[in-house]
């Protein structure tokens, strides 16, 4: 039963972490049992953060059991599909952006700019400190990911990141890792014109046919910015997070 439920959803691995997204398409009970699995399984015994995205279109009495299997609700996320095969994405208005990947720069910079990034994101907070959060980036867009880190410039000062990427796993399903501006260049109508150059090198450079997005619904900036650069909305999912010390046996019921 393992390798049948495992076949139908999406395994992302990173750094002291595995998620399992699309579950769309399980039944109820196939949720509930992936789940427990999910927890037996040995060859995550190491991993101190496991998390289950979980769509609302499953019953309560589905997320209780999970909720009762130990995991936590972490927060709730608007999905997003953008479409990127139109000609405006292929038109490049002047921006005062210069984005620096980090194969031109220094990683140091962009990790620091990465984390002031994230200081008061209207997202729920990170498990992972910002090693990690960098050791997850490589290990899961592999060695391209010196393509994908840019840190945004402007008049030479570093004042955010965008990290545009093709999904692992697909050919053209375009993605941007992560998204943000530092706090003091927020609230200047700088991040739709800074997500709209994301989506133009997803098409143009990265060979995307669409992108998705995602973001908490508490973010309403985000999706102010989503609906600004025409992105429809297709699901919102809950998230479900169990985090225990490295090699403790779950706690099962």
């Amino acid at each position: 039963m393992m390798e049948r439920l495992y076949e139908k959803v999406k395994f992302v691995e990173g750094e002291n972490f595995v998620t399992i997204e699309d579950t769309r398409h399980l039944t109820d009970e196939e949720l509930q049992s992936l789940s427990l699995i999910f927890l037996k399984d040995s060859k995550f015994a190491g991993v101190k953060n496991r998390t289950i995205l979980v769509p609302s279109t499953f019953k309560e009495e589905t997320t209780e059991y999970i909720k009762d299997l130990g995991f936590k609700h972490h927060d709730d996320v608007y999905f997003v599909r953008c479409r990127l095969f139109g000609e405006d994405r292929g038109k490049r208005e002047a921006q005062p952006f210069e984005l620096i990947s980090l194969k031109q720069g220094e990683e140091g910079v962009f990790k620091e700019t990465w984390r002031r990034s994230m200081e008061g994101s209207l997202n729920a907070p990170q498990s992972l400190n910002m090693d990690e959060q960098m050791k997850s980036v490589k290990k899961e867009l592999g060695p391209g990911y010196v393509d994908s880190c840019l840190t945004v410039y402007e008049n030479g000062t570093p004042i955010g990141v965008i990290m545009p990427h093709i999904e692992p796993g697909t050919k053209n399903e375009g993605r941007i890792f992560y998204f943000g501006l530092v706090p003091e260049e927020r609230g200047k109508n700088k991040s739709t014109a800074l997500y709209e150059e994301g989506l133009y090198l997803l098409k143009n450079y990265f060979k995307a046919t669409y992108s998705i997005g995602a973001t908490s619904i508490h973010n309403k900036p985000m999706l102010k910015v989503f609906e600004k650069c025409g992105c429809a909305m297709t699901e919102k999912v809950g998230i479900y997070k169990y985090s225990q010390d490295p090699y403790q046996s779950p706690k099962l019921i």
